[in-house]
């Protein structure tokens, strides 16, 4: 018997279930989540290119071109909320020891903050001792392969694209809407992420606090200026090598290896390697390799922020 047209109208059509929407392609941003506590951090995709390292304000010399791999960096500087996890154990139970075989810095003794703020506000004043075992702490507990960015890696990752003196550009004069520097800052530093971001996401790449860097020589240096430093040193180019005299004031003896009295405007941001799309993994042999801390830095004299 056929079914009334008025029936056939009212029975829908059998009809495939809807697909999965395909999965993006290349690499993806992804948050950092730490175990034992509430906090996280976001990493997001640093493309590969080559770079024009130290080129700045039209000058035809002082640069070279390099080939950079592509690799993971923070949205965000590394904050006290961060740091002070890796200092004071939060992350472990109440009375634990460590036992992943970090070496941690002393605790400072006196606010390393300078009072600038802490909750939300970029760590400073460790040195790069501090810094490297920061890195290393966050290998050892992710399981990724994090550390400090080689300065030609921080330099193409600050220039989003761009060979001019700044991501957006040439002009001195829209610095100010990006970036912590002299003449805004109040002489100090200021929450992560309330300057807008760079085209490729990143905020804080230019002041605030110098961003620690390894060179190619194995020495250290900060890298695009800071909430003390004028324009022209806050940029692409503007780097900063590490120099005793950050810690000229440390009354310790012996002085400490850890915290720079005087180095207020040093600071961190983190990178990890990338294999294939993802964040790579730690080989074994990197986790259970000796720490290496290096007692001092090269003797040079310090000042405003220098350029290539």
């Amino acid at each position: 018997m056929l079914l009334p047209l008025a029936l056939l109208l009212l029975c829908p059509l059998a009809q495939d279930p809807p697909s999965d929407p395909p999965a993006p392609a290349g690499p993806q941003p992804y948050e950092e989540q730490l175990a034992g506590t509430t906090l996280s951090f976001e990493m997001l995709p640093i493309e590969a290119g080559t770079a024009e390292m130290g080129r700045l304000f039209g000058l035809g010399t002082g640069f070279e071109e390099r080939e950079i791999a592509p690799f993971y960096m923070a949205r965000l500087e590394v904050t006290w909320d961060l740091y002070d996890v890796f200092v004071y154990g939060y992350d472990l139970p109440r009375g634990a020891e460590p036992t992943d075989g970090v070496t941690r810095p002393t605790r400072p003794y006196i606010a390393a903050d300078h009072g600038f703020g802490h909750a939300g506000y970029p760590a400073l004043s460790m040195s790069h001792n501090g810094a490297e075992a920061f890195v290393r702490w966050l290998r050892v507990k992710t399981g990724r392969m994090y550390r400090l960015p080689t300065e030609q890696e921080w330099e193409w990752a600050s220039r989003a694209g761009a060979t001019t003196p700044w991501f957006f550009g040439d002009d001195e004069e829209q610095l100010e809407e990006y970036a912590w520097l002299r003449w805004n800052s109040k002489r100090s530093t200021h929450p992560v992420g309330e300057k807008p971001a760079s085209p490729w996401g990143l905020h804080d790449i230019y002041g605030n606090v110098g961003e620690w860097c390894t060179t190619a020589d194995g020495a250290y240096v900060l890298r695009g200026g800071s909430y003390v430093d004028r324009e022209k040193a806050v940029n692409s180019t503007a780097r900063k090598p590490a120099s005793p005299t950050w810690n000229a004031n440390d009354p310790q003896i012996p002085r400490s290896i850890w915290w720079l009295t005087d180095g207020s405007f040093a600071g961190l941001r983190v990178i990890c390697e990338m294999d294939g799309d993802l964040p790579a993994r730690v080989p074994p042999a990197a986790v259970t390799a000796p720490a290496e801390v290096d007692p001092g830095a090269p003797d040079r004299d310090a000042g405003e922020t220098s350029d290539h």
